[in-house]
């Protein structure tokens, strides 16, 4: 996790366990275009399976990803809090949800190792940024919209959710939320141009 901030203002970034889970079976389950924002597939990619069998019982494919985007609505409510880990054998934070707890049994091994092997590389790929001041122009996004507006920050905090995806590009959420693919930050000049838009929205 990386933390920027100045008199009244705050920016995260940081990876989020539930999420990388919930991405990891929205794309076991081929159910690519699902929830609001869209994301890319991860990256490495994961192999879709047939979960028609598996589901058919309580409402097939249809349910499954109206199911999903239900529980993707939720995290996304609920960030930056990172509470929603899946508890398994039974999840009960997927009740009332058949066909995805279905999907959520047959996969949870697999999701929970991935998404575990994702967050070590995050954290390997954070410390270097770190070492070699990749964070920096967080802070002179907020201080180059000080200079233009000629007074200072307004109070905010920004959230930015990084996760493995293959498109390289930021989605808002509104009110102050950012999901973001984890190399983004890379290419700065692709990163200020998702980024310079909302923090001159929130300064």
């Amino acid at each position: 996790m990386h933390h920027t901030g100045g008199p009244g203002w705050r920016i995260t970034m940081d990876t989020c366990t539930p999420m990388l889970l919930a991405l990891y079976l929205r794309d076991v389950a081929g159910l690519a275009g699902a929830g609001t924002p869209s994301l890319s597939h991860v990256v490495p990619t994961i192999r879709a399976a047939d979960h028609s069998l598996l589901t058919s019982a309580v409402g097939g494919t249809d349910a499954l990803r109206d199911q999903w985007e239900v529980w993707w609505a939720r995290l996304l409510k609920a960030l930056p809090d990172g509470r929603y880990e899946l508890t398994p054998p039974d999840f009960p934070e997927l009740a009332g949800m058949p066909a995805l707890q279905r999907v959520a049994h047959a996969h949870y091994g697999a999701a929970l190792s991935w998404s575990r092997e994702q967050t070590q590389l995050y954290s390997i790929m954070s410390a270097e940024r770190e070492t070699l001041g990749g964070h920096k122009i967080l802070a002179d996004l907020v201080q180059n919209r000080e200079m233009e507006l000629g007074r200072s920050s307004r109070d905010f905090t920004l959230t930015i959710v990084e996760v493995p995806l293959a498109e390289q590009r930021a989605w808002f959420i509104e009110p102050n939320r950012l999901i973001m693919s984890s190399q983004l930050l890379a290419d700065q000049e692709v990163f200020r141009s998702y980024v310079q838009p909302v923090v001159e929205l929130l300064v």
